[in-house]
């Protein structure tokens, strides 16, 4: 089975052009990159962590549209989220606005620092189009 790199312009390019993928299909199944807060032409969203929240789902629906698939078709999604005990029930409330039932399997990981310069979220989603 051949993998196929995903690009999309309709989200923020690969953080270094070259070494990372939007996302790789593998068969049936599709894995993003972890996306941050940014509009696709890489500038961060300014607010709240919400507001972010919102812009990540945003792109990461771009890049499965690019392999016309949605969030329905998302199985797991992993989350990284700075100032964990603040942020965790913010991101919460924009998970339950924008993710459709069932809602995908989840881990959300609390850190220090995110690669993406002044994000304080990433998240990255597996889907299954079978």
């Amino acid at each position: 089975m051949p993998l196929k790199h995903i690009v999309t312009e309709n989200a923020p390019a690969a953080p270094i052009s070259g070494l990372f993928s939007q996302a790789v299909r593998a068969g049936p199944f599709l894995y993003t990159q972890g996306t941050p807060g940014a509009r696709p032409d890489g500038t961060m969203v300014e607010g709240t962590i919400q507001d972010r929240t919102r812009q990540v789902i945003r792109n990461l629906e771009e890049i499965l549209a690019a392999e016309e698939m949605t969030l329905k078709n998302v199985v797991k999604a992993t989350i990284f989220i700075k100032n964990f005990d603040e942020n965790f029930p913010l991101v919460n409330q924009v998970w339950e606005e924008m993710m459709p039932e069932p809602r995908p399997t989840r881990t959300t990981v609390g850190v220090a620092q995110l690669p993406a310069g002044g994000t304080d979220i990433e998240i990255e989603f597996v889907a299954y189009d079978g």
